[in-house]
């Protein structure tokens, strides 16, 4: 705990420009890395306005500082439209066609106040981490055209029949959208599973070679002898995981990828064979193929489609409406 706290340093106390529609994001990086259980007590610490710098990252609000039962935590409430632009710059390059910018800002908006929604009697509302949506800190000087775009699709947000939808996205969908059944255990009318190029991404198709020793320790199983697709989704990724040990198991493929690693394993996405002793993933895509395909997003941009045709294509039968007139 003395470790954590010797890398937050104080920059400034000021109170921040009147604040309308603001979020509260907990921060969640190397030194901040434990989400608080529901249930466990927190004691605020403390409290500052200003700007807060951990490590790299510039956090500008209301900043708190909760201690748990074995943590931690630092909470910045912060202007939603501030923090959109944070999510953005994080989640995609500004160098990307401005369209699908301004895409990611829309589905961003939308996931963020949707989780502020479902959360609003917490001490904070999203993370900062992949768990939730990236957010690096408050740096929207320093990306321009990030700043524009959210700024031009201000207050926009999608909904479906009057409601926030589940505005999930990922990297990059390796053809074709997921069902989210498949991956969430509920469906949605607006998230059916749709063609999407994604051939600039660099995880358009990759190759793994796992040990089966590490295979064997992800999953807490000892002496596998073999490794297969056993069943397949809609869209024809791995569901579930046939593995042989001294008695035959079954893993699903999303549980799996989740013990070996979102990095280690890019996607469900692939084909598993064993060679020696190895586990061989030959797959495409990256993330869990849900909605928005941001690189597939950045092709339709680059074809000359807007971000409202990019949206309605991910969201079929959403509708883009201001938040603020709701």
């Amino acid at each position: 705990m003395k470790r954590a706290l010797c890398t937050v340093v104080f920059l400034l106390i000021l109170a921040p420009a009147a604040m309308s529609e603001t979020i509260k994001v907990l921060i969640l990086d190397g030194n901040f890395s434990r989400m608080p259980e529901k249930a466990e007590k927190l004691k605020r610490l403390d409290a500052i306005k200003g700007e807060l710098l951990i490590g790299y990252a510039r956090y500008k609000g209301n900043i708190e500082v909760w201690q748990g039962d074995e943590s931690l935590y630092l909470v910045s409430e912060m202007p939603l439209e501030e923090y959109i632009e944070g999510v953005v710059a994080a989640e995609i390059s500004e160098a990307w066609e401005m369209e699908a910018i301004k895409a990611q800002a829309v589905v961003a908006r939308t996931y963020a106040l949707n989780m502020k929604s479902k959360n609003k009697d917490r001490k904070f509302h999203i993370t900062s981490s992949v768990m939730h949506q990236l957010f690096k800190g408050n740096n929207s000087s320093e990306n321009r055209r990030v700043a524009y775009a959210v700024k031009s699709t201000g207050g926009e947000i999608l909904t479906y029949k009057g409601d926030l939808i589940e505005a999930y996205y990922h990297s990059t969908c390796g053809g074709i959208t997921e069902d989210p059944e498949e991956v969430f255990g509920r469906g949605y009318p607006y998230l059916t599973p749709v063609k999407s190029q994604c051939t600039l991404s660099p995880y358009q198709s990759w190759q793994r070679r796992i040990p089966l020793a590490e295979v064997e320790a992800a999953l807490g199983l000892k002496g596998i002898t073999d490794i297969a697709v056993k069943s397949k989704t809609v869209t024809g990724r791995a569901k579930e995981i046939a593995v042989v040990t001294s008695g035959n198991r079954t893993v699903e493929a999303t549980e799996l990828r989740k013990k070996l690693g979102w990095k280690k394993l890019p996607s469900t996405n692939f084909a598993l064979k064993v060679e020696g002793g190895t586990a061989v993933f030959d797959g495409k895509g990256y993330g869990h193929g849900v909605g928005l395909c941001q690189w597939g997003s950045l092709e339709m941009a680059k074809s000359g489609k807007t971000y409202r045709e990019i949206l309605m294509h991910y969201y079929p039968g959403t509708v883009i409406e201001l938040y603020e007139a709701r």
